[in-house]
């Protein structure tokens, strides 16, 4: 069973035969026995999952897709603000992907918690305060009337795409989208060739081979929130 699934001790689902285990995280550990975590807009606020100390999927989209994500600017604010999130509310990232106008993500949550909404306003909150030359506040025209009444920017789409991770099957699934996306959508013709992801980190692991060609089977894109 999976981390957070049904409160049961995590068995780590393997890859090409191999234990995924502890890996090194994204980013420095901020408090004892956790993982610092790196990060699409949520659906509506629909009755979610939640699942104390879950490990859960997101996809989060720019708004209006714009392809802002790449940007070395956007990069730096999204990992400053990730890491002052976990400084108060610790996480971790056990995949991730950044591409221009969306990201995927797998990330676990402590035990007893389960308020990963918090989290991404957060983290959201933070980026958008921090570029603000891309979060067009001001601007009247990008906004739409229910933006500029909710004082909202145009960084992040305001829903993202959330599904709580139920098995080793399941978390190896969306694992994999999680690394072919760049292939997926034609940024390159290899998973290694991609350089805003995890998968490098999960080659020095030993999960995957530096070859890894990604799913076996076209993959419906609606089901991980694209």
């Amino acid at each position: 069973m999976h981390p957070g699934v049904g409160g049961a001790h995590p068995t780590h689902p393997t890859r090409c035969g191999r234990r995924i285990g502890a890996l090194p995280s994204l980013a420095r550990p901020v408090r004892p026995g956790t993982r610092e975590v790196i990060t699409l807009n949520s659906m509506p606020e629909y009755r979610r999952a939640r699942v104390p100390g879950g490990t859960y999927f997101f996809t989060v989209v720019t708004y209006d897709r714009r392809p802002l994500l790449c940007r070395d600017e956007v990069r730096t604010a999204l990992r400053d603000s990730l890491r002052s999130t976990q400084l108060s509310h610790p996480f971790s990232i056990d995949a991730w992907v950044l591409l221009p106008d969306h990201l995927h993500c797998i990330w676990s949550l402590p035990p007893g918690d389960s308020d990963f909404p918090l989290r991404w306003a957060m983290v959201k909150r933070g980026v958008t305060r921090r570029c603000p030359r891309f979060s067009s506040r001001g601007s009247r025209e990008l906004r739409s009337p229910s933006r500029q009444r909710r004082h909202e920017s145009t960084l992040w789409q305001r829903r993202y795409w959330e599904h709580l991770i139920r098995n080793a099957d399941d978390f190896e699934r969306h694992l994999d989208y999680v690394h072919w996306n760049p292939v997926k959508h034609g940024y390159v013709s290899r998973v290694v060739e991609w350089e805003f992801s995890t998968f490098h980190r999960y080659v020095k692991a030993g999960v995957y081979p530096a070859d890894w060609g990604g799913l076996q089977e076209p993959t419906d894109g609606s089901v991980f929130g694209e």
